[in-house]
């Protein structure tokens, strides 16, 4: 058992099924009191009564409130875990306003609005720990998925501000950054997700290990696909040449469509 989490109020945006759900589950085998945040409310009831956790459902920008009043007057952890990917299956050019501004609104703005209504209270008292589910597509990129790429990289520039910003006050972040996840999400990828993410995928359990891991050993960058890490400093290093590379696997893309 995690000590850092039993018996805390947690959250979990998104958590009726995928990763959302396998981090709720775990959080409850962990002793801690987990409400189920997701748009379907039926989803979130049936995982809430799965786990002994309670269903909040609604828009995971504005439950900070009810979520709190839910566990007794304090949120302890908060997973800003909800997200929406757009475009895989058509050209990035033509990807409509519409899908883009909602992937900046549940993408990144909902994670600032979730921040801005935890931080008085985890400031006042000196902890907290916000947990934010970002995807590799933060730290490298994804073809095909030009909103979901620009905006998982907001949503790691944002997890990373708020560490360097409040981790001396308390504050612990998380930013958990996985490839393939077999998921609903990664069956609409298409085409793209078969080629780059489909042959590594795993299952959302394995998601959750590593972040429990990444809370005991203290650690900011969650990277369930070790690998990620070797590629985040080729981009680093030797952009060009890691732009070439994905370009390479844009056109092998392409060319199967």
């Amino acid at each position: 058992m995690v000590e850092a989490v039993q018996d805390a109020g947690v959250v979990v945006t998104g958590a009726g099924g995928g990763i959302g759900a396998a981090l709720a589950r775990r959080f409850a085998a962990e002793g801690a009191r987990v409400v189920v945040n997701d748009l379907d409310a039926g989803k979130a009831e049936a995982v809430a009564g799965e786990i002994g956790g309670i269903a909040v459902p609604g828009d995971a920008s504005a439950i900070v409130g009810d979520a709190r009043d839910a566990l007794g007057g304090s949120v302890d952890v908060y997973c800003a875990n909800a997200g929406v990917a757009f475009g895989y299956e058509g050209a990035g050019e033509t990807l409509d306003e519409r899908s883009w501004e909602l992937s900046w609104d549940v993408n990144v703005m909902a994670h600032v609005r979730a921040a801005h209504a935890l931080l008085p209270h985890w400031l006042e008292r000196g902890r907290g720990r916000f947990v934010s589910t970002v995807s590799a597509a933060g730290l490298l990129t994804m073809i095909g998925a030009p909103a979901y790429a620009v905006t998982k990289h907001g949503a790691l520039a944002f997890a990373e501000w708020l560490s360097l910003t409040y981790r001396h006050r308390g504050v612990k972040v998380h930013a958990i950054c996985p490839q393939g996840v077999r998921t609903d999400m990664l069956a609409a990828t298409g085409s793209a997700g078969d080629l780059v993410l489909r042959p590594t995928a795993i299952e959302p359990e394995a998601v959750a290990d590593a972040l429990f891991q990444g809370i005991e050993e203290d650690r900011f960058l969650i990277l369930p696909h070790p690998e990620v890490a070797e590629y985040y400093q080729a981009r680093a290093a030797t952009p060009d040449r890691w732009l070439a590379g994905m370009n390479h696997i844009q056109q092998k893309w392409e060319a199967g469509r």
